[in-house]
C-alpha cells in the first residue's frame, strides 16, 4: 500500500492486526495458544488460555502492556506469563 493511501485513511486504519497463534502448549490440564499482536513493528504480549470445566469450554485471553521487537520475543514471554498465571489462580481465571 502506497505512503498516500495509508496517510489518507487507506489500509486498515492504522489499527493492529489480528493475533495468529505462534505457539501452543499444555499446562497443568490447560491449553495455552500463544497469540502476539502487531502493533506497528513491536508485538505485544497475548495468549489464550483455554480448558475444558464440567463439559464446558472455558477460555481466558490474557493481554499485557508489555510489547516485543519480535513475535517469537511475545511469544516466549506469554507462554511464561500464562503458566505463572495458570500456577497462581488456576481455575479461577475463567
Amino acid at each position: 500500500m502506497s505512503f498516500f493511501s495509508k496517510l489518507f485513511g487507506g489500509g486498515n486504519g492504522g489499527e493492529p492486526s489480528a493475533p495468529k497463534t505462534v505457539a501452543e502448549a499444555d499446562h497443568n490440564g490447560f491449553h495455552i495458544a500463544t497469540t502476539p499482536i502487531n502493533e506497528g513493528g513491536q508485538f505485544r504480549v497475548s495468549a489464550l488460555i483455554t480448558k475444558e470445566v464440567g463439559g464446558e469450554a472455558k477460555a481466558h485471553r490474557l493481554i499485557r502492556a508489555d510489547v516485543c521487537s519480535s513475535a517469537d520475543e511475545a511469544s516466549d514471554m506469554a507462554l511464561r506469563k500464562a503458566k505463572q498465571i495458570i500456577d497462581e489462580q488456576g481455575e479461577r481465571i475463567f
